[in-house]
């Protein structure tokens, strides 16, 4: 083996490396849909909102799987009872929640003895402490989740094309939106240990819009967006062992990196492909290659696949 990637001989970075690869897979199926979806905002609140929960099982002793959980499942019934009943815009009430509830967690961890070292995990994760337990319950997450995508592939794609047409058909989007904020919770939860509750939302979002600019369908960007979350998380884990840098913020950086390579060479390859019509007075300046990566992958899927459904499943 090249010394470069000695690392992965050791049983912890190795471990780190599948528990990481298995997170790919969650955040790359959940993270398409929260870009297609514009549902960043509602990733970061949940990621702030978890960490009651973590910070509370830090300091009785619980493992932090379940406390997260249940602080995450907490915020999310908080952000769908303020969006029924509260008065404030839907942006201003999350972002009131999610300030309460990180300082609601930094506040329980500050009665810890080992206030500095619980806080740093807690926000920037500890991906080499993964443990075999922890890789069978990551598993989980992602059968779980490629489970649940499969199921409600077809109610999400109506609901993202046209809610009212989805209602019409009987796919029920009221439903597929409670499923889809249940899968955000799990990916955000399942990337705790990895990346923490500060860095989650670029795990989570990066892949997704480094696979946008090369896919016209969502199931394939779901596959290019875990293989790029699975490459950050190597990256990652050779640049932290090599330069002696946190793991949780590198994978993290590395994903932002490659989410910008994307979009770079995507750039340049169009641009390319457009010189040879613009000198034969082909292209107005307005063409489809200047949109977003986001708008580009995303919005032809549900406009080639949403005549195929023609009865409610």
């Amino acid at each position: 083996m090249l010394p470069f990637f000695e690392p992965f001989t050791a049983d912890f970075v190795l471990r780190a490396l599948i528990g990481g690869a298995l997170v790919a897979v969650v955040c790359g199926v959940v993270g398409t849909w929260v870009v297609i979806r514009g549902m960043a905002f509602l990733g970061e609140a949940l990621g702030h909102g978890m960490l009651p929960g973590v910070a509370l099982a830090t300091v009785i002793g619980l493992p932090t799987t379940i406390g997260a959980a249940a602080s995450a499942i907490a915020m999310s019934m908080l952000i769908g009872w303020v969006q029924r009943r509260g008065r404030l815009s839907y942006d201003t009430s999350i972002g009131l929640l999610f300030v309460a509830m990180l300082s609601l967690g930094v506040i329980i961890v500050s009665h810890s003895r080992s206030f500095a070292t619980d806080a740093t995990v807690m926000l920037f994760g500890d991906i080499l402490a993964i443990t075999s337990a922890d890789l069978w319950l990551l598993a989980g997450s992602a059968v779980v989740t490629i489970g649940v995508a499969a199921a409600f592939h077809r109610r999400f794609v109506a609901a993202a094309f046209d809610q009212r047409i989805a209602t019409t058909l009987g796919l029920r989007p009221q439903f597929a939106q409670v499923a889809l904020v249940g899968l955000v919770t799990l990916a955000v939860v399942s990337s705790h240990q990895a990346v923490g509750s500060l860095l989650v939302v670029g795990l989570l979002l990066a892949p997704a819009v480094a696979a946008a600019p090369w896919t016209r369908s969502i199931a394939t960007r779901m596959v290019l967006a875990t293989a790029a979350g699975a490459l950050a998380v190597s990256i990652g884990l050779l640049a932290s062992w090599h330069f002696g840098t946190a793991a949780g913020a590198s994978i993290a950086a590395s994903a932002i990196a490659l989410a910008v390579l994307s979009a770079l060479i995507s750039r340049a390859v169009n641009g390319v492909r457009r010189a040879p019509q613009a000198r034969a007075g082909g292209v107005t300046g307005t063409d489809n290659a200047d949109r977003t990566p986001v708008l580009a992958a995303s919005m032809p899927a549900p406009r080639t696949k949403f005549p195929q459904t023609t009865s409610p499943s």
